[in-house]
C-alpha cells in the first residue's frame, strides 16, 4: 500500500495549486462589496447599505502595479523624482499604478486616501502599504514581509523589510 503514497501526494499538490490558482482568480470578486439585502424593505434585492469584507488575496491591479515597479530595481532615490532615471517614492507608486491604469495623486499624503483601507491581517502582495507615523512613505507590498519602494537618498529602489516602518495605513485598488 505505500506504492501508492507519492501518487496521492502528488494529487493531492496538484489539487491544492488548482485550488489557489481558482482562488487568485476569483480574487476581484471576492475583493468587491457585499450586499446586505436583509432588511433592506426591498422586494428587488437591492440595498443602500453594504459591507466590505477585506480577504488577503492579492488584487490583479495591485499584483500588475508591483510588476511595473519592480522593473525599476536598482534606479536610484531622487527627491522629487518621476522617473524615468531616478524616483521618489510617490512618483514611483505613481507610475507604477498608471501602467494599469489608476491614476494616482503625486504626493505621499495624497495616496495615503485614495483606495480602499485594508486591515494588517489582510495586507496582500500589491496593496499600497503608507509608512511612518506621520504617513511621509509609501511602497507596494511585494509579500513575504518585503516592501517595495523608492527608501531614500543613497538606496537605489528595491525591497525594504516591513518590520523597518511604523505602518500608518493599507490601502487597495
Amino acid at each position: 500500500m505505500s506504492r501508492f503514497r507519492p501518487s496521492l501526494r502528488r494529487t493531492t499538490l496538484a489539487g491544492a495549486a488548482v485550488a489557489c490558482t481558482c482562488l487568485m482568480f476569483a480574487s476581484p470578486a471576492a475583493a468587491q462589496p457585499v450586499t446586505d439585502v436583509a432588511g433592506s424593505g426591498s422586494t428587488s434585492g437591492s440595498s443602500s447599505g453594504s459591507a466590505f469584507v477585506p480577504l488577503p488575496i492579492p488584487t490583479p491591479t495591485g499584483l500588475g502595479a508591483l510588476a511595473a515597479a519592480s522593473t525599476q530595481t536598482g534606479k536610484p532615490y531622487v527627491w522629487g523624482g518621476v522617473g524615468p532615471h531616478g524616483w521618489d517614492c510617490s512618483g514611483l507608486l505613481q507610475w507604477a499604478f498608471r501602467q494599469v491604469g489608476v491614476d494616482l495623486p503625486r504626493t505621499t499624503w495624497e495616496q495615503a486616501v485614495v483606495g480602499t483601507s485594508i486591515p494588517l491581517w489582510a495586507l496582500a502582495p500589491g496593496d499600497i502599504v503608507v509608512l511612518h507615523r506621520d504617513a511621509s512613505h509609501i511602497g507596494i507590498y511585494a509579500g513575504f514581509g518585503q516592501v517595495f519602494n523608492a527608501y531614500g537618498r543613497g538606496v537605489p529602489v528595491g525591497l525594504t523589510p516591513l518590520s523597518h516602518f511604523h505602518i500608518y495605513d493599507i490601502r487597495r485598488f
